[in-house]
């Protein structure tokens, strides 16, 4: 109940300011009048991430013993992504990919969830490394104010956490955490899952291969938000977008509502509008970029409906 009392919140205020900031005619204009080709070209590069992110999943497990066809976890990435449409954030469609791979492979769920949360850590780091890079680009050219400090304050903290979640000598501190997790019944799953993370701490050449992967697959995938923006006619370099990117893809992973809805367009209204960017095709470039993660979930929702129907045939 509380949790559903603080989206209502956030959704509301978040619309709220939007249509404070924009006029809803001009900004269907704007949509209207877009060059769909920027906009294919922003869904080919989401879509096309998909299969190396794929064979890094599939390098994760196979260290682990768990041997999966690539188009097995392309279906599972695609089936993820329809999931977090429904479900809180990209963390739902994580949830998924767990339960899809522990289901086939049963007695495998901490390998599943560690190498799916490894996943996680390893996009979280090369956004934070992007962030630290566009930190860098910004400083003295764009006027973002407060949103440098933020992406700084999420560099360092996530430095800091990474210290604490992966540090043997810090397990006395993760212990104490133990008697809470009981209590929510959530200290088995999360052992499970710290175990088939730490795992991976001998497989450092591993690591450091899939994560210059995901350094590039990130890279690659802020030019995506770019190409939204410039379906609209937003004039800017690739550059912002690479102090705007890592912070997108953070807020994103905010738990209060369903697949970032309103809380995404008016971060791209507020940091667009910062840049100079007019509030209407600042929403707009935010509102494209909605469009192309719903295009992202169309195969996954294909796919459970036509299992869906074959399972009721039977």
């Amino acid at each position: 109940m509380k949790r559903a009392v603080l989206t209502l919140v956030v959704t509301g205020l978040c619309t709220w300011y939007i249509l404070w900031k924009i006029d809803v005619g001009q900004t269907v204009h704007v949509l209207v009048h877009g060059n769909a080709g920027w906009w294919l070209a922003s869904a080919a590069i989401m879509i096309g991430s998909v299969w190396p992110m794929a064979w890094r999943w599939q390098r994760l497990l196979a260290a682990r013993s768990v041997e999966d066809p690539l188009s097995r976890l392309v279906r599972t990435y695609f089936v993820g992504y329809a999931a977090g449409q429904v479900l809180p954030t990209s963390l739902g469609g994580d949830a998924s990919r767990i339960y899809e791979t522990t289901r086939r492979h049963p007695g495998s769920g901490g390998v599943a969830a560690g190498t799916v949360l490894l996943e996680r850590a390893l996009g979280g780091v090369a956004t934070l490394v992007l962030a630290a890079i566009g930190f860098a680009l910004a400083v003295g050219r764009y006027d973002v104010g407060g949103y440098l400090w933020v992406e700084l304050a999420f560099v360092v903290l996530a430095a800091l956490a990474g210290i604490v979640l992966f540090s043997t000598r810090l397990h006395p501190l993760l212990q104490l955490t133990r008697p809470l997790l009981r209590a929510v019944r959530l200290e088995r799953p999360l052992r499970e899952a710290y175990l088939g993370l730490h795992s991976f701490r001998g497989d450092a050449a591993l690591l450091v291969a899939m994560f210059a992967l995901t350094l590039v697959v990130q890279a690659v995938r802020v030019l995506a938000i770019w190409c939204a923006g410039k379906a609209v006619g937003v004039d800017l370099s690739p550059r912002p977008y690479y102090v705007m990117g890592p912070l997108l893809f953070l807020v994103m992973l905010v738990p209060f509502t369903v697949n970032g809805l309103a809380v995404r367009e008016s971060f791209f209204v507020s940091f667009l509008g910062a840049l100079g960017v007019a509030a209407d095709p600042a929403f707009a470039t935010g509102f494209l970029f909605f469009v192309v993660t719903i295009l992202l979930a169309l195969p996954g929702a294909g796919i459970l409906a036509w299992e869906g129907i074959r399972r009721a045939r039977r």
